[in-house]
């Protein structure tokens, strides 16, 4: 994560995704694309934090080169993360619930954050390989609403599946914007943790 207050634009680059019928959004296979983060710098302070530079990302489907995982984590819901180091910055973690893989995720590269909404369990999957997960304390979209770590989002429809969240700070700009095509994305923002869903539903947690 690197300091300093910014405004984005993301620009959508492809995921995938794999849901077990029965748990997560969907049944059956995803689509995902990866958005990419472009920041420009400006001057803030208080509690308001820099993304400079950051990707949000979703779920992706695919074959680690490590054979094993890192660490094992138990998720909120009982289920739990294998999570495999990819090298260059990269994480996939692998879902598992009654013995089964129900979900992947995958950061893309330096300075990307994976993204995922499993029926009001929200995942981030950060670029070091750090998983957090949560229950509840989704918004709906379209609209404006209060975000954990005193953030705003305004939520925006901008075509079928595809919301558009502006995150903005103490003083009122905009620090970074979320943009979903078709598929969930997410965002590590200075420790609070920000999953925007397909269906426009928006939830932090830190």
């Amino acid at each position: 994560m690197r300091s300093g207050p910014v405004v984005g634009v993301l620009v959508p680059a492809a995921a995938s995704a794999h849901r077990r019928p029965g748990w997560g959004v969907r049944a059956g296979v995803l689509r995902l694309l990866t958005p990419v983060l472009v920041a420009k710098s400006s001057a803030q302070a208080g509690a308001k934090a820099g993304v400079a530079g950051r990707r949000s990302g979703g779920s992706h489907a695919g074959t680690a080169k490590t054979s094993s995982p890192v660490r094992t984590e138990r998720l909120v819901d009982g289920s739990k993360a294998e999570i495999y180091d990819l090298g260059s910055q990269r994480y996939r973690a692998k879902i598992i619930s009654r013995g089964s893989v129900v979900a992947t995720l995958e950061t893309k590269g330096q300075e990307a954050d994976a993204g995922l909404d499993a029926n009001d369990m929200f995942v981030v999957l950060t670029m070091g390989g750090e998983i957090h997960s949560w229950m509840g304390g989704g918004h709906r979209g379209p609209g404006t609403f209060k975000l954990a770590g005193g953030w705003t989002a305004e939520v925006t429809k901008v075509g079928e599946l595809r919301y558009r969240a502006q995150i903005i700070g103490h003083d009122g700009s905009v620090d970074a914007t979320l943009e979903t095509k078709q598929h969930d994305v997410g965002l590590d923002a200075n420790g609070v943790y920000i999953v925007l869903s397909a269906g426009g539903v928006i939830s932090a947690h830190g």
